[in-house]
């Protein structure tokens, strides 16, 4: 790719502009290139590619800059962020700490994948400026560009750029483990000390984290040292061995993992007190009966009807009856799946011999069972606190996800500012964006009665989120096509 020089800041600011554009090119149908063709389209495409990271990059920086940490809870305020949440320095000195929640709401992310990308733009700007250029001319890809910003966000920018001039020239002759490892040895070659005290302070944000895989799984991880994880699976892999070794059938992966299961819900001799462990299970009737397809969900993960048949039997609930130690809690929705009350088996039963209490014995249908009443009081009260969990299962903020259990209930309309304690005015939200509905500037949030969320950022765009298994409501039918009345006779 030719390089061209500006000699003055107009001149260079159009270079870089000419630089960054996307190559113009023929859009022909993909069944009339043949093999050189081809390659040379996926090379453009990824030098494209590249470029809209870059920009991208430059976008959340520009968005940092128009978001300054001035409006933020101070220190010893209400509202203000405690040492003991995160163990690390806030992520961007000087910027709003709600900045990575807005850039997730304009790229319609979870903040954490918005808050690496914002990380990343942050690196290569300050740490980087070399791989950023190039980044955005095309002439190194987003991964390999991604991989030395991994590598070398946490070091002092100066060492950061001694191992640029290194490595930029020959990184696209490298693969990307070689590049990575490479980096980190130059790092490490250069200020040992520094990765010393990256490596302290990984430990101390150190964290057990559980995401979904795929078909009713999910990945349990762990931060650690290299030599406790090497020690850990060390272990796991001897007794998988002597499990296979006694006649065990199963694929030796799969007796790993149960075997780290086991160790984790079942150690011996650990002198600890009684742990129980509450999981929420959501499923339909039709699903459980067999009489539908229909799937579910435990704390907050997918899985099919027949995972969930499983799972009832293995808990002794098959019968829908509360298990152990447990409870059952009955949710009735509407055809469109809108929640309507939450029951137990119990206050079910009753409801069922009493009926109506405005006309016992008379068999009528008057509704017996519907949303909690309001409460007088800031606090929800139980069976408001079931309903709106129910309903919610996990936090309402677009694109978080993060389950009821971590979840706090709160007031859509704030209650010091006349709103209700009430199912239709209360919805779950992480302590995160709890905090950020209640101390950012400039968001806007509004629920529907049927539980629909609307958020809205300072720069204005605006997400909606329903509650699970909520369907949109019906669109409003066309009207009628002028050219379809019969004449007027």
């Amino acid at each position: 790719m030719q390089t061209l020089a500006g000699t003055s800041v107009v001149e260079g600011v159009v270079v870089d502009w000419v630089s960054a554009h996307p190559e113009a090119h023929l859009d022909l149908p993909a069944d009339w290139l043949d093999g050189e063709q081809v390659a040379a389209e996926l090379g453009r495409i990824e030098r494209d590619r590249a470029r809209q990271t870059a920009r991208e990059a430059q976008l959340i920086l520009r968005l940092a800059e128009l978001r300054p940490d001035t409006d933020d809870p101070a220190p010893g305020t209400p509202g203000a962020r405690r040492r003991s949440w995160r163990k690390t320095a806030p992520e961007f000195a000087g910027v709003s700490e709600f900045f990575v929640d807005e850039v997730a709401h304009a790229l319609n992310l979870g903040r954490g994948t918005a808050a690496f990308r914002a990380r990343r733009a942050f690196t290569w700007r300050d740490n980087l400026p070399a791989t950023f250029a190039a980044l955005r001319r095309g002439a190194v890809d987003e991964r390999r560009a991604g991989v030395l910003a991994d590598a070398l966000q946490g070091a002092a920018p100066e060492l950061a750029r001694a191992v640029e001039v290194v490595l930029l020239p020959e990184a696209g002759e490298l693969s990307l483990s070689r590049l990575c490892a490479r980096a980190l040895e130059l790092l490490a070659e250069l200020d040992a000390s520094a990765v010393e005290e990256r490596r302290a302070e990984a430990q101390r944000a150190a964290d057990v984290r559980v995401h979904p895989t795929a078909d009713g799984m999910a990945a349990l991880t762990a931060d650690m040292s290299a030599e406790d994880a090497a020690a850990c699976h060390a272990v796991i892999d001897q007794l998988a061995a002597m499990a296979k070794a006694d006649g065990d059938e199963r694929p030796i992966g799969q007796i790993r993992s149960a075997i780290h299961s086991m160790l984790v819900l079942r150690p011996a001799d650990h002198g600890l007190g009684g742990v129980s462990v509450q999981l929420t299970v959501t499923a339909a009737l039709d699903g459980l009966d067999g009489a539908s397809d229909r799937g579910g969900e435990v704390a907050g993960f997918a899985i099919t009807a027949a995972h969930l048949r499983e799972l009832l039997r293995r808990v002794e609930a098959i019968g829908l009856t509360a298990p152990a130690g447990g409870s059952l809690t009955f949710a009735l929705t509407d055809q469109r799946g809108q929640l309507l009350a939450t029951v137990s088996g119990a206050e079910l039963g009753r409801l069922a011999a009493k009926g109506c209490p405005q006309h016992p014995d008379t068999g009528c249908e008057c509704s017996v069972l519907g949303m909690p009443a309001d409460a007088d009081s800031y606090e929800p009260r139980a069976a408001q606190q079931r309903f709106v969990t129910t309903r919610d299962r996990r936090c309402r903020m677009p694109n978080c996800g993060q389950r009821v259990g971590w979840a706090d209930l709160d007031h859509v309309v704030a209650h010091a500012d006349g709103g209700r304690t009430s199912c239709t005015n209360l919805c779950c939200a992480c302590r995160s964006h709890h905090r950020l509905k209640t101390f950012a500037h400039g968001w806007r949030f509004r629920m529907d009665p049927d539980g629909t969320l609307h958020v809205t950022s300072p720069s204005g765009v605006t997400r909606t989120t329903r509650p699970p298994g909520l369907r949109p409501p019906e669109p409003p039918p066309s009207p009628p096509d002028p050219a379809d009345d019969p004449p007027p006779f």
